[in-house]
């Protein structure tokens, strides 16, 4: 087998322009993608998608190979559904992304496996960078969290950097498959954070993982204060069912930290009086963090009226019948 082969899986849902444009820049890229491996979330979505403009005729034409399966809605889970796609490859180093990541350049995939191949790294994340229309708050929140400086973490991080050692996002990030068996993969039934606590057991191992600055793909989101909560939500009901990994670093520090240096850049660019809608956004996310931290003394409904993944949570209820 080609040991530099890499294929790339990306979860589908309702695609878009952005996920048109992200095959487009994964077929110019300057390493060529052995295959991309597309989990799509119900059949019906896909087929009706196929069906609009010229996707199908624009699909067929890529060079890129493309493999695609379909799961349904009820069975889609953050890290079992990848489970399942990475098992579909059997190149020696995967790549994970989201549709609506687009790369920035033709050197993403490069840039992106060079910390894996060269340095030895077990994972390998890319720097996010806003859409354009993103909002001040939301762009100086992608610099704070994806600065221009590359990063290998290890265990001897931890009393420097706290949580963000285990940080890595599948929105796009590289994986050694080597590695990645050998530390079980993605755990197999979560509703968040399956990137992240990978990249934990990384590290408590002695393996490292890697932020390449120069990988870079185009990804932000404009949440509302109600989508913070929920988010919040999702990522503390995470944290709290892994207290082997998130019980050994707080992620409270790290949110106060990027509140006040948040807070500093709009007094900085003359903004002061977007402070106000800082300070709404960060209490939606600390509400909804608080809760999800306390989602087992909750009953269905009030566990369902909080999340954004509520299908996980029907998996979840039916494993323990």
């Amino acid at each position: 087998m080609e040991q530099r082969m890499v294929d790339v899986i990306i979860p589908v849902y309702k695609p878009d322009e952005r996920f048109r444009l992200l095959l487009q820049k994964l077929q110019e890229q300057t390493f060529a993608v052995h295959k991309v491996i597309l989990v799509n979330t119900e059949e019906e979505l896909w087929e009706r998608y196929l069906s609009q403009g010229d996707n199908q005729k624009f699909l067929a034409g890529l060079r890129l190979p493309l493999e695609i399966f379909h799961v349904p809605a009820e069975e889609f889970d953050h890290g079992g559904t990848r489970r399942l796609a990475v098992e579909r490859s059997d190149a020696p180093c995967f790549v994970c992304m989201t549709q609506d990541a687009v790369p920035a350049d033709k050197h993403l995939i490069e840039a992106l496996v060079r910390p894996i191949w060269e340095g030895g790294a077990s994972a390998s994340y890319a720097r996010q960078l806003p859409r354009e229309g993103c909002s001040i708050i939301e762009r100086y929140t992608r610099s704070f969290n994806y600065p221009e400086e590359d990063l290998i973490k290890t265990k001897e991080d931890l009393p420097r950097l706290g949580i963000k050692t285990f940080f890595c996002s599948n929105a796009c990030a590289a994986y050694a498959r080597a590695d990645y068996e050998a530390l079980g993969g993605f755990e197999a039934h979560t509703i968040f954070n399956e990137d992240m606590i990978y990249g934990a057991r990384a590290i408590l191992s002695g393996r490292r993982v890697a932020y390449a600055s120069g990988a870079r793909v185009v990804h932000s989101h404009n949440y509302t204060g109600a989508e913070q909560y929920r988010r919040n939500f999702d990522l503390a009901v995470s944290q709290a069912q892994h207290p082997e990994i998130f019980g050994l670093v707080r992620s409270e520090s790290e949110g106060l930290r990027l509140v006040k240096q948040t807070a500093g850049y709009l007094l900085t660019i003359g903004r002061p009086w977007l402070i106000v809608n800082l300070i709404w956004q960060s209490g939606w996310k600390y509400l909804g963090y608080r809760a999800g931290k306390r989602y087992r003394r909750m009953n269905q409904k009030q566990i369902l009226r909080r999340t954004m993944n509520p299908g996980y949570w029907k998996q979840h209820w039916k494993r323990r019948e």
